[in-house]
């Protein structure tokens, strides 16, 4: 044999292939692990809150100031508007309700939560900032979401406050659900186990702390959770569906109102995510292609679909605490489902955050600081103030 002849066998062998796994499995493989993830981090800190303050007189003591109504609102604002995701903050607001917080507190909390996700798709228009017609009709379109919103918060914050309708209809209607058994009232079944072996690990893991310190690991580790589940959950999904959406979108809004607010519903349930569907319209209306009066039902869809997450998480809560969450979810669709009822079924209502867009749009494309001391003041100048007059108040 010569030395350059190949050994036996060795000409015949062919290097191994690779299993190629296509990209959109991996893609929903990370939503349904990222979904997962969310609804044990509900269950941790609904958990943690139940070892930090278990009793009532704990929970009482927590949130005592907030049971002013004004200042969960504030709190739902800041808290959103600093995150830049309802869905994060609505989830992290079910888990304290079954961790104990007060229904009538968190109510207002998912209320504050609508204004603060506005101004994710706010931020957006400023990318038409350089040419004066374009900003006017971005800013537009991007702050009608916030009109609507505010609107909707003066209309319907009164009315919980002095009659807690939302809370009583919310109680009625979970009552009913359970009654037909699509929520389990024992919490038992494959959702506790599914979702107990996820929270079992993670406690298993904190265990040898004391209990105030284990309470106070679960729920930063809860809420460190949510926060990454949304970011991944949302990143998978837009990467699956924008694509889609934005041929929804651009195929549906010109259709009329109820069209609009259909396929802003659908996809935001797609994308999850409320601030990226309104982001999605913004440049579109900037450009010119699509008017405010056909961007507008489109975002009170947004508004709509945007509940489907608090929803979702709720079924993570299993046992006695179970139908509180159920119903703090259901509470927040109800209220943005009869604020789109209300203000967009009412003509005179319908007109006045169309008129508040396009005053705020006309200043702000004049004056550019206007539109940035704006943006300053409606998400954290006023629920600032609003913290500083409840507390000289009280």
């Amino acid at each position: 044999m010569t030395s350059n002849e190949p050994e036996d066998g060795l000409e015949h062998m062919e290097p191994k292939k690779r299993i190629a796994i296509p990209s959109e499995l991996v893609r929903w493989l990370v939503v349904i692990a990222s979904i997962y993830v969310l609804l044990v981090a509900v269950g941790l800190i609904g958990k943690g809150f139940r070892m930090e303050f278990g009793d009532a007189e704990g929970v009482e003591s927590l949130f005592a100031l907030a049971t002013n109504p004004f200042v969960g609102l504030v709190l739902g604002i800041l808290a959103t508007a600093l995150l830049q995701s309802s869905s994060t903050v609505t989830s992290i607001i079910v888990g304290l309700v079954a961790g104990g917080m007060p229904i009538a507190m968190a109510i207002p909390m998912v209320m504050g939560a609508n204004v603060g996700t506005t101004i994710t798709n706010t931020l957006v228009s400023f990318g038409h900032v350089g040419r004066s017609g374009e900003f006017r009709n971005a800013f537009a379109a991007a702050t009608v979401h916030d009109f609507f919103n505010l609107l909707s918060i003066l209309i319907f914050l009164p009315l919980e406050f002095a009659f807690g309708f939302l809370e009583k209809l919310s109680g009625v209607l979970t009552h009913i659900i359970e009654n037909i058994g699509s929520v389990d009232a024992g919490g038992k079944g494959i959702v506790k186990v599914v979702i107990g072996f996820g929270t079992g690990l993670v406690e298993s893991l904190t265990s040898s702390l004391p209990d105030v310190w284990e309470g106070l690991v679960l729920i930063a580790a809860g809420i460190a959770l949510i926060l990454l589940s949304i970011m991944y959950l949302g990143t998978a999904l837009k990467s699956v569906f924008v694509g889609r959406a934005q041929k929804l979108l651009q195929a549906a809004v010109g259709r009329g109102p109820i069209t609009g607010i259909f396929s802003g519903t659908v996809v935001t349930v797609l994308v999850q995510s409320s601030s990226t569907t309104t982001s999605l319209i913004v440049p579109l209306a900037g450009s010119g292609v699509l008017g405010l009066r056909h961007v507008y039902p489109f975002t009170l869809g947004a508004n709509i679909g945007t509940t489907i997450t608090a929803l979702l998480a709720a079924t993570a809560i299993t046992g006695a605490t179970h139908a509180v969450a159920h119903q703090i979810a259901i509470a927040h669709f109800l209220y943005n489902l009869l604020g789109v009822i209300v203000i967009y079924g009412v003509p005179w209502l319908r007109e006045i955050p169309l008129a508040g867009a396009e005053w705020i749009a006309r200043l702000g494309s004049e004056r550019k600081w206007l539109a940035i001391i704006y943006i300053l003041g409606a998400f954290f100048g006023i629920p600032g103030a609003l913290v500083f007059a409840s507390a000289w108040l009280s």
